[in-house]
């Protein structure tokens, strides 16, 4: 069964945008799992612009499912909380400073010692490790040698063929990864714009994904739609 992990930065987003503690991002956290999402995920940034270091450590004392904190790993800062907070998973994702959003994967290939390097570290305190990368044969096979536990695919590339009608051309490169991925015996995950249009067909041609992280369409839904039912449509997507 494909794991829903909710990504709860944009609560903090419009938390941050007023001030004081409204909407509460740890009772969001508490509201995610009692609607029955698999898990929490947070992307903490240098900047604080949405999710605050001291908001992952708010969160941790209350996860009772699976608890992923993504973020860039060249910030010493965001190694120190990771190996503190001890979450379920680390996803590595190669953000630079101030970025948007995140929008490439790693290069297994190029940054393959330092990876290795890195995810060593969080796996001996036994944190699984996820890295972002782009639907690309050779970078799942580099991220293999890396020694990672799971590839976090990129999904923006598909969910722009989705909106135009070329489902099965934007599948395909993630069917093939996906694919490779499972014959290196690695985890797959999967995240970046998906939503409750696209979801159910990627799912249905990687059946064996384990996760995937979804947050700034869930919480648009969800002022719509109400965040319970949200999450309830989400997994219905990946039955």
């Amino acid at each position: 069964m494909t794991k829903l992990s909710v990504n709860i930065n944009k609560i903090a987003t419009l938390r941050n945008s007023r001030g004081g503690n409204n909407p509460d991002v740890v009772k969001a956290a508490i509201d995610v799992q009692r609607f029955g999402a698999d898990g929490v995920t947070v992307h903490p940034r240098p900047d604080e612009r949405h999710i605050r270091y001291n908001d992952v450590r708010e969160i941790k004392k209350i996860i009772c499912t699976e608890f992923n904190i993504e973020g860039n790993c060249t910030e010493q800062k965001f190694v120190d909380l990771v190996l503190e907070t001890k979450p379920e998973q680390v996803t590595l994702v190669p953000d630079t400073l101030g970025q948007l959003t995140s929008d490439h994967g790693w290069d297994t290939i190029k940054n393959k010692d330092y990876l290795r390097n890195i995810i060593s570290v969080f796996k001996k305190t036994g944190i699984r490790v996820s890295i972002f990368v782009d639907p690309e044969i050779k970078i799942v096979e580099g991220a293999a040698a890396t020694g990672t536990d799971r590839i976090e695919l990129y999904t923006e590339g598909y969910a722009k063929e989705y909106v135009i009608g070329n489902w099965e051309l934007g599948i395909q490169p993630y069917v093939a990864a996906a694919t490779r991925a499972k014959e290196l015996g690695l985890g797959i995950n999967a995240g970046h714009d998906l939503d409750l249009h696209n979801l159910k067909f990627f799912k249905q041609h990687i059946p064996w994904l384990d996760e995937v992280s979804i947050g700034h369409a869930l919480i648009c839904d969800a002022i719509y739609l109400g965040f319970e039912n949200a999450i309830q449509l989400y997994k219905r997507q990946l039955m």
